[in-house]
């Protein structure tokens, strides 16, 4: 395993999500890893190349961004008090990281509420002047939902794990969601501000049945000199086993709302 992940672990890199300021450009030569916990009730470690990278990785924690040299490195997650990573829970699993990069791992429940995990690569390309960027993630066992701008549908059904993104100039917008195939709003209009070259990305994370959902937020600065990326697909993790604005804003507003509004979306739907 690279010393630099265990050193920028003993840096103090775990994050709480949310809260930390946009991450600093990819150092010249090397690649950026965030990883994300959503699984709920279940605390784990978290190993890589064999070696216990991340002890105690609670929920709703964001570990990064861990700058790493570029290369394939292996992801095993387990129960918080193994003894090594021979009986992983999740993986272990190949992640490939290029150089000049972002990339943020996410262990989190599909659709059907299987642990699962997504690849996700950030897209940290120049913004315009006057513009930031929004990316939201829908990685909980939730129902798609549709979103709405000035009375219109303007993106239907998005779904586990599928994200939505836009550069939108910096300001707050107002939005409004229903579930998927219904017209009566369960949330909003609702402000959504975006800053000037920061991406900030949004994830919806937990169980809409089990009354887990919950929201982590993290936030990169766009770099003139960076490479654009894709969304990255699912990773098969399994235990056994181009964004239109407008819905981009509506889609945060989901994630951002919390457990409460976002179960009674479910229960709308039933």
């Amino acid at each position: 395993m690279r010393t630099s992940i265990l050193a920028g672990i003993a840096a103090g890199t775990l994050l709480a999500a949310g809260t930390a300021a946009p991450a600093l450009a990819v150092d010249d030569g090397m690649a950026d890893l965030s990883v994300l916990h959503g699984v709920p009730d279940l605390t784990v470690d978290v190993y890589v190349d064999g070696e216990l990278t991340l002890d105690d990785f609670a929920p709703g924690d964001l570990a990064g961004p861990l700058s790493l040299a570029p290369g394939t490195y292996s992801v095993a997650i387990t129960a918080s008090d193994a003894a090594d990573d021979s009986e992983p829970v999740l993986g272990p699993i190949d992640l490939p990281l290029e150089e000049g990069m972002s990339y943020t791992a996410v262990a989190h429940l599909d659709e059907g509420g299987d642990a699962t995990a997504t690849l996700f690569t950030n897209d940290i390309s120049a913004t315009a002047s006057g513009e930031g960027r929004l990316t939201v993630r829908h990685v909980a066992a939730a129902p798609a939902v549709d979103v709405w701008a000035d009375g219109d549908v303007v993106f239907e059904s998005l779904a586990n794990p599928d994200e939505v993104m836009a550069d939108l100039p910096v300001n707050t917008y107002s939005a409004a969601v229903s579930v998927a195939g219904e017209e009566d709003p369960v949330l909003g209009p609702t402000d959504v501000a975006i800053e000037e070259a920061v991406n900030t990305i949004v994830y919806a994370w937990g169980s809409a049945e089990d009354g887990t959902l919950a929201v982590a937020a993290q936030t990169v600065a766009t770099h003139s000199d960076m490479p654009g990326a894709v969304a990255a697909g699912t990773q098969g993790l399994a235990a056994d086993d181009p964004g239109v604005p407008a819905a981009a804003i509506v889609i945060a507003v989901v994630a951002l709302a919390g457990a409460g509004l976002a179960t009674r979306a479910v229960l709308a739907r039933r």
